[in-house]
């Protein structure tokens, strides 16, 4: 008899008199317990509120998002190498255990690009005031939209690859619209 063990989420709840300073806190908090996707649960409370987000704020989520790809995408480098090299040996029983595996790591990725690049789409850009932060939420949104091309194949690469480029078009236009010449930013050679 097999036993399968069960695991409980157990979320903090917090009410709706507690405060987006109590996010950023728990965010900080899940950060220091390497707990990324509650940090990133707490980062998408935030950026979802439609105000504008401190640099701490920013630096919180692009953390979060980074650390929480991260390990997928590493996962996925990892998997699919270990598929290619059972191809060549022509382990079609280990192939086909492989494929679904990176398929469902496939789909954590697009799951978290797909939820970071909404929130950016519908929240931060369009409460972004500062050319800084406008600048910072396309470059973002070029890493996702590039993280999603790595894995993603035919059309949906094509277009993931070219909605990459797009953003970070976007993200030099206002670069040299809304910044001064001097600004650090501006002085970063692409």
């Amino acid at each position: 008899m097999s036993q399968t063990r069960r695991y409980v989420h157990f979320r903090v709840l917090i009410t709706p008199c507690d405060s987006r300073k109590d996010s950023v806190y728990f965010a900080k908090l899940a950060e220091q317990a390497k707990r990324y996707e509650e940090m990133v649960e707490n980062m998408d409370s935030v950026a979802s509120s439609d105000q504008e987000l401190t640099v701490e704020e920013c630096n919180l989520l692009s953390v979060a998002y980074k650390n929480v790809i991260g390990a997928r995408r590493a996962s996925w480098r990892i998997v699919s190498s270990i598929e290619q090299k059972e191809e060549s040996k022509g382990n079609g029983a280990q192939v086909a255990m492989i494929k679904g595996y990176r398929e469902k790591i496939e789909t954590e990725l697009a799951k978290i690009c797909e939820d970071i690049l909404d929130v950016l789409n519908k929240h931060l850009i369009p409460s972004a005031a500062s050319g800084e932060s406008k600048v910072f939420y396309h470059k973002m949104m070029d890493d996702y939209y590039r993280y999603l091309a790595e894995f993603a194949t035919g059309d949906k690469r094509k277009d993931s690859a070219d909605k990459s480029l797009e953003t970070y078009k976007a993200a030099s236009n206002v670069v040299v619209t809304k910044l001064p010449p001097t600004h650090p930013i501006r002085l970063i050679p692409s």
